[in-house]
């Protein structure tokens, strides 16, 4: 296993940090540092879905996440042109305030090449309509954890579609599901950060 990987699968914060920072020092690109990320956040969430850890180390790994990604961004904007393969407007919705899903969403998404619009937590539908109009997204995302996200998750994808949003929606979090995404008429379900990124890279059609 690469030693990028084990350290931010193992939760090393610190060993994580220095050895991305040593990757880019020694050559290594910075899309392969984020292909890193990316594989041992696969691997985390495998772990997650099968109970082998758990919402704090979630919360460890995104903080992780966070710290490689303020490493590696400049690196980014140094390099060549990135061409952005389109544009994702996420956010969590109203009533609810749980951001680490969503953060790593956005991270994974900004890693693979897409420009990310985050509008935050408790975001009201009216914001998302605002944003999809000034940012021109592909692609929205709405994120919720708990119950409570369903109604208003429902609200947003009717405001957005009555603006006239023609793009694709997906929804994902905690306590999401397909029913959900019946009920709330969304295009898809994420089930984790991996899966949304597939999702947007197939609805702008670079899968």
């Amino acid at each position: 296993m690469n030693p990028l990987v084990e350290a931010i699968t193992e939760m090393r914060e610190e060993d994580a940090v220095r050895l991305a920072q040593e990757e880019l020092r020694t050559g290594t690109s910075p899309a392969e540092v984020m292909d890193h990320c990316r594989e041992a956040m696969a691997i985390i969430g495998q772990r997650f879905e099968a109970g082998d850890c758990f919402v704090p180390e979630l919360i460890l790994a995104g903080e992780i996440l966070r710290q490689i990604s303020d490493v590696v961004k400049p690196h980014l904007t140094q390099a060549t042109e990135t061409k952005k393969i389109g544009r994702v407007v996420i956010g969590t919705v109203k009533g609810d305030i749980h951001d680490i899903g969503k953060d790593i969403v956005a991270f994974m998404l900004d890693a693979n090449g897409f420009e990310v619009k985050d509008l935050g937590v408790d975001v009201p539908d009216v914001k998302f309509v605002e944003a999809v109009q000034e940012f021109q997204p592909q692609v929205v995302g709405l994120s919720g954890f708990l119950t409570l996200a369903y109604e208003p998750m429902k609200n947003t994808i009717k405001a957005l579609r009555d603006a006239g949003f023609a793009g694709k929606i997906m929804i994902g979090g905690g306590e999401m599901d397909e029913q959900v995404r019946q009920f709330t008429d969304a295009d898809a379900y994420g089930k984790d950060a991996v899966a949304a990124v597939s999702l947007a890279k197939q609805w702008v059609g670079v899968a």
